[in-house]
């Protein structure tokens, strides 16, 4: 066969292909240099890294089953041509392959972003018959999950490995609202029971499949998911780059267990597309990577989403937030009630300042009033722009909620909309809780929403926007498309492009995702907008798990978690609110003017550590969790940032015994572009709640921050302040940890 080498110096594939076969991965050599050890896989089963299945073409599937794989079409596929490219993103491939009929082309794109050891893959396929051709699944990118080369340190030290599912688990999210972020491991075995196939000399039918639908693209799972055998030394992970429907599966075959990635397709989306000669369509994009573990797999992911991030789209300066919705307002705000909050804010440090929902609404029903954005009269009686006019004057960024997607059934403008604006069921509009869906295929929504933030930002100097988004309408629109699957898909993206033209007409403009919470948080959301939320959870003993898990998903410095401190807890408990945002994209809520001096100096310095210590290292910095990705009730959660000069770690303790934990970063995720430099001493970070020493490891958690500063703030003698226990070993590079038992507490430290 003839076998194609292409990479970067992080990593380098090796494509077979011959006159017999199509295109597929045969191994992968990475060089360890990004993140993790050296690893280097072959793929000895070959499978197709494209499949399609069509109607009219082909002759469907190769055996009776319902996977993405094995079909006639992908079988059928013969490289044509290939070539390489190398330019200021990355490093190109190309391959071209035909069917054997020469009815259709496939072109397969791959893209290597400078120094990253992740590929991002799409597949095009155009019609190159007069008949139409009419798609119903393309599979851009399907892999065996591989063994270690026969070269490689693992297997000359195992005595090699047989391909096969025994030892590999799956790593998969559940998600929902409110109960984002919820990891878990199986075993792929449990996964894919043992039926004794090779009786039947022939594969098994059946695959394990991980399904997001509609418009929710992470509302019950997630496009994201890892495969890993520690016998082997391997972890591939995944994610598919799309912010509507999709699907990904893994199965097992007789030679070894695959894995493929797609975007909506027929049969579980109503997707289809028809293509007349010379017409042509393109896949979702997809994306993978092979590392030797976990850590180093999402440290790979981490440092990829970095660098695909939209440049127009700035994340390397996130602002501190604070919204008047969680635990507040509720969708209540008015002149009166957000003026003290405003100063609040202020006197904490808060650098932008959102109102959130029904600030447009003079009903008191702010829900299906949504659309025309026009600032309530009844609400801000000395009009909107008095309120944000304080807001700037206080030195703070002017934001506020929209939904720009939707306009409720009471709206003015449902009126003033034709139909085509909107999404259509066989000629009716779709509503769903009280709210019609914009379709922003047509260029009269994107001038309509043009029209209304440019307005927002001219008259009243809107700096920030919280774009949420709270409807599952079903799975699209079937007007002007091929079906509702189709009609979703090209909103979806014309969306995502409406958003970077956004960014393109008005640079300084700061733009969040929020769908009901963290029901969005797929790659090609969070690539163009600065910020996300990570849920809808206003409890704040649950939010630890949220919050830990969410660098999974997107880049620490965009997980936006809440921190609900309230006016009458303790001092643990407050700290612990706190702490909830300290290593994501701060977000304060609360009534922060109702504070005592001593609960308003712990926020100013929390603001302040976040500000002036965390952000310089997160905007560079991978995550890692020294207890592993948390489980929903875990009574300890974990989560750590490892940058160029420091690494942070956070440990919440949710009540039970005490426990000792011995807390590292990974050798796995230490960026060898950061040197070897030892990090000798370790501190506490946050909270400070008074005289102590912060190397020592007293007690109390009581001691000076990383400066030697004290807090001003006294906390009152009566509240409670938990006993930590810790030291730190700069031999192994340790941090020994006991936790207290009883009530919840929270401790950050910093190590350099």
């Amino acid at each position: 066969m003839t076998e194609l080498t292409w990479g970067n110096k992080a990593v380098t594939l090796t494509i077979a292909y011959d006159e017999e076969h199509p295109a597929c991965l045969a191994g992968v050599r990475v060089s360890g240099d990004v993140a993790g050890q050296a690893v280097c896989a072959q793929l000895p089963y070959h499978i197709p890294m494209v499949d399609i299945m069509a109607s009219g073409r082909g002759t469907g599937h190769a055996i009776c089953n319902n996977r993405l794989v094995q079909t006639s079409i992908g079988a059928s596929l013969r490289v044509r041509e290939t070539s390489q490219l190398h330019d200021q993103t990355g490093d190109h491939l190309t391959i071209i392959s035909h069917d054997v009929d020469e009815t259709l082309e496939v072109k397969q794109e791959f893209l290597l972003p400078t120094d990253c050891a992740v590929v991002q893959v799409t597949a095009t396929v155009t019609n190159l018959s007069e008949t139409p051709l009419v798609l119903e699944s393309v599979v851009p990118l399907a892999l065996s999950f591989g063994v270690p080369s026969a070269d490689s340190a693992r297997a000359l030290a195992d005595g090699g490995a047989q391909p096969g599912v025994h030892g590999w688990s799956l790593l998969q999210c559940r998600n929902d609202w409110l109960a984002e972020g919820r990891w878990t491991w199986a075993a792929v075995r449990d996964l894919c029971p043992e039926v004794g196939p090779k009786l039947k000399h022939r594969d098994q039918q059946g695959s394990y499949k991980v399904i997001g639908d509609s418009t929710f693209s992470t509302g019950a799972s997630s496009p994201i998911g890892m495969l890993r055998s520690e016998d082997r030394g391997m972890a591939w992970m995944f994610q598919i780059e799309h912010n509507g429907a999709w699907i990904w599966e893994i199965g097992e075959d007789l030679r070894d267990g695959y894995f493929a990635l797609s975007g909506p397709d027929w049969r579980h989306h109503g997707w289809t597309k028809v293509l007349d000669a010379g017409e042509w369509f393109t896949s979702v994009p997809v994306s993978v990577t092979l590392s030797d573990s976990f850590d180093a797999a999402a440290a790979a992911m981490t440092h990829y989403r970095r660098a695909l991030h939209d440049p127009v789209s700035d994340i390397a300066r996130p602002k501190l937030i604070f919204n008047d919705y969680m635990n507040t307002l509720n969708g209540d705000p008015t002149e009166a009630k957000l003026e003290p909050l405003i100063r609040g804010a202020a006197q904490v440090g808060a650098e932008v300042f959102c109102i959130d929902a029904g600030w447009y609404d003079d009903t008191g029903d702010w829900w299906p009033s949504v659309g025309a954005w026009e600032p309530s009269a009844t609400r801000f009686p000395s009009g909107l722009k008095h309120t944000i006019d304080i807001i700037r004057e206080n030195g703070m960024i002017p934001g506020l909620w929209m939904e720009p997607e939707v306009v409720g059934v009471l709206s003015p403008v449902a009126h003033e909309l034709p139909d085509d604006a909107f999404f259509l069921h066989r000629g009716a509009r779709v509503a769903e809780q009280q709210r019609y869906h914009l379709d922003f295929r047509n260029p009269l929504v994107i001038e309509h929403m043009n029209t209304i933030v440019d307005r927002l930002i001219n008259e009243y100097g809107i700096g920030y926007f919280k774009f949420d988004y709270n409807i599952m309408p079903g799975p699209g629109t079937d007007a002007g498309s091929d079906g509702p699957g189709d009609g979703l898909l090209e909103h979806n993206r014309a969306y995502l492009r409406w958003i970077h033209d956004l960014h393109v007409r008005h640079p300084e403009l700061q733009l969040e995702s929020c769908s009901s919470g963290g029901m969005r948080t797929d790659f090609a959301q969070s690539r163009r907008f600065e910020l996300l939320s990570t849920s809808d959870q206003e409890d704040f003993r649950i939010y630890p798990t949220i919050a830990s898990a969410a660098p999974f998903t997107m880049l620490p410095e965009q997980a936006g978690n809440w921190a609900y401190p309230e006016h009458g807890m303790d001092a643990e408990r407050f700290a612990f609110a706190l702490t909830n945002s300290l290593l994501g994209h701060f977000f304060l809520s609360g009534y922060v003017n109702t504070f005592e001096p001593w609960q308003i100096d712990m926020v100013a310095r929390a603001i302040a550590t976040y500000c002036d210590v965390v952000r310089p290292i997160q905007t560079a910095a991978v995550p890692f969790w020294p207890t592993g990705l948390p489980g929903w009730r875990d009574p300890v959660v974990t989560l750590g940032l490892h940058g160029a000069d420091a690494d942070v770690i956070t440990l919440w303790a949710r009540g039970g015994e005490s426990q000792r934990l011995e807390l590292r970063v990974p050798e796995s995720v230490q960026c060898k572009a950061y040197g070897d430099d030892a990090r000798s001493n370790a501190q506490l970070l946050f909270p400070v709640f008074g005289d102590g020493d912060d190397t020592a490891g007293a007690g109390s958690g009581v001691a000076t921050d990383a400066d030697g500063a004290v807090s001003a703030g006294a906390v009152p003698s009566d509240s409670r302040i938990a006993d930590w226990h810790w030291s730190w070993n700069a031999d192994s590079a340790t941090l020994t940890v006991d936790t207290p038992a009883g009530d919840l507490s929270a401790r950050t430290f910093i190590i350099r």
